[in-house]
């Protein structure tokens, strides 16, 4: 049995608890909040520093669901303990940030769709992919903007947030290289914060590969989706679909749901230093080169106006 410990206890934590106390092999042994917005089971204690809690507890595991910054600076003081660390998205908005640190290669990155039917084994046969596209559909309403989801300078904009499952996939998947050019545009309506309701860009590389994102939270009448769009070299397209990437290259009709890729992504968690690691476990240093280029996005996008002309 594993020891886990949960740092934040917001939207986000409440269902990784549900999720940990219904995976076999996993034992909730404490829960980390000044301010928890929902309260820990009972009989788990809670504390009002993961610092104190990682000392009174030793755990195996730590899962680290609090916003961009207090995040990494958790994530790797659990590392340094000995912990195994996941921890959730965007961990950080600052790649440099994600400069090689040792306790880095006991963290990972909370992409539970990466769990999805099919994706470890591409992963692990890393096709020639020469162009991507990620497209995200979804709604997100006036509530969710709160706090520190308020302002980009805490939470990001919706790569950060909402298409960065898909963008880390398909990053991953295609050959490594520099950023060559890069237009994208920003659209805000409804103004509910400093983040956008839209977002595109075309992102060449400088080996030839490109990418292209839509992704937009402002929809009532599109049908909400997350897929990502991979054109191999010989000429092949490979769909990964789903509401979020969840039906991977399967049936969407018989994708799984969040319970399940959560399962599959702590039992994927190693136990030790050594030994092969899953192939869909997204390691915290490959997380710098998409943050990388979805800060290079928003550095070179141009504001839209309502009617579609620059502002």
């Amino acid at each position: 049995m594993r020891r886990v410990l949960l740092i934040g206890s917001g939207e986000v934590g409440a269902k990784h608890v549900e999720a940990l106390n219904r995976t076999d092999g996993m034992d909730l042994v404490g829960v980390a909040d000044p301010s928890p917005v929902v309260s820990p089971p009972a009989g788990v204690p809670l504390f009002a520093r993961w610092e104190s809690a990682l000392d009174s507890l030793a755990p195996d595991v730590v899962v680290v669901a609090t916003p961009p910054g207090t995040a990494l600076v958790a994530a790797r003081a659990a590392a340094r303990g000995g912990a195994v660390v996941l921890v959730e998205k965007p961990v950080t908005l600052d790649p440099s940030d994600l400069a090689t640190a040792p306790e880095d290669e006991r963290i990972f990155v909370a992409f539970q769709p990466h769990f999805a039917p099919g994706i470890a084994g591409l992963l692990d046969q890393a096709p020639a992919v020469r162009q991507a596209e990620v497209m995200l559909v979804c709604r997100r309403d006036r509530a969710y903007y709160r706090t520190w989801r308020t302002r980009y300078a805490t939470a990001g904009g919706v790569l950060h947030q909402q298409a960065i499952h898909g963008l880390a996939l398909a990053l991953r998947l295609l050959p490594s290289s520099s950023v060559s050019s890069c237009t994208a545009e920003i659209h805000r309506e409804r103004r509910w914060a400093e983040s956008e309701d839209r977002i595109t860009a075309a992102v060449a590389f400088d080996n030839g590969a490109c990418l292209t994102v839509d992704a937009r939270v402002d929809s009532v009448d599109q049908p909400r989706r997350h897929e990502v769009v991979l054109h191999l070299d010989d000429g092949q397209q490979v769909h990964v679909r789903g509401r979020n990437l969840e039906a991977g290259l399967g049936d969407p009709l018989s994708a799984p749901g969040d319970l399940a890729l959560r399962q599959a992504m702590y039992r994927a968690l190693p136990t030790g230093d050594t030994g092969p690691r899953h192939p869909s476990l997204f390691p915290l240093a490959q997380l710098r080169r998409t943050l990388e280029v979805i800060d290079h996005a928003y550095r070179t996008a141009r504001n839209a106006s309502e009617a579609g002309t620059a502002a």
